[in-house]
């Protein structure tokens, strides 16, 4: 026991307890630019090294519907500060089945639903029905020509929604309309998502971290990759 004691007692004395914390101190600090350089690498001057997807994605008989984000616009302003230019959606793709768990994705319709949209959707009791109209030329000579009317509604017995979307428009001659049902279990999780990332699409999550974030010049505003619209076809 006595020889085990004295084998031990260099680790005890004051050089060695400093050599030893110097070496924890060295491992943290290696933990600590490793989970920095981490971070660079996903977010380096605020553009994304890689791009991700993280669709929700309902598969039924006849259609497939397919719900993921997309984050507003940045304006630089002359003080060196940000403002939101455009507001990011909610973008929900309905594509039609063409056999058993196959769907033509080149026949997609989109549907932006807008922060205000979302706030209705997630809001839904189950006995709750909801309806949104969009024209992307309702100011424009053009008005209703092309028309986009999203429904929700409630199953008979409260256990879910059937989810309508309904495309007219008159300059390709196009009449369209998908329906999907959408279980309490599948809602649920939209209703989660959806609220779990309306701050950002407001950009709010932009605002609450800007005291921690170092925005260069160079810094891209947006990233190119999810700014299409229901519109941009």
């Amino acid at each position: 026991m006595a020889s085990i004691l004295r084998r031990a007692q260099p680790f005890f004395q004051p050089n060695a307890r400093n050599s030893w914390e110097s070496v924890a101190n060295s491992l943290m600090r290696q933990r600590v630019m490793a989970i920095s350089t981490a971070s660079q690498g996903f977010s380096n001057n605020g553009k994304m090294s890689d791009r991700v997807f993280a669709n929700y994605n309902i598969y039924k008989g006849k259609v497939a519907l397919s719900a993921s984000p997309r984050l507003p616009q940045f304006s630089k302003l002359d003080s060196g500060g940000l403002k939101v230019d455009r507001q990011g959606t909610i973008m929900l793709q309905f594509s039609p089945a063409i056999g058993e768990r196959k769907y033509d994705w080149e026949k997609k319709q989109l549907f932006a639903l807008s922060p205000t949209e979302v706030g209705s959707l997630i809001s839904l009791g189950p006995d709750d029905t909801c309806e949104f109209f969009h024209d992307p030329s309702m100011k424009s000579s053009n008005a209703g020509q092309v028309r986009k009317t999203l429904q929700v509604k409630p199953y008979a017995d409260g256990t879910g929604y059937f989810i309508s979307l309904s495309v007219v428009n008159n300059i390709l001659k196009i009449s369209e309309r998908f329906t999907i049902p959408v279980t309490r279990a599948e809602f649920a999780v939209m209703r989660t998502a959806f609220s779990f990332v309306l701050p950002h699409i407001l950009g709010w999550d932009q605002y609450t971290n800007q005291s921690a974030k170092n925005i260069k010049e160079d810094a891209p505003m947006v990233d190119p990759g999810v700014t299409n619209s229901e519109w941009d076809r």
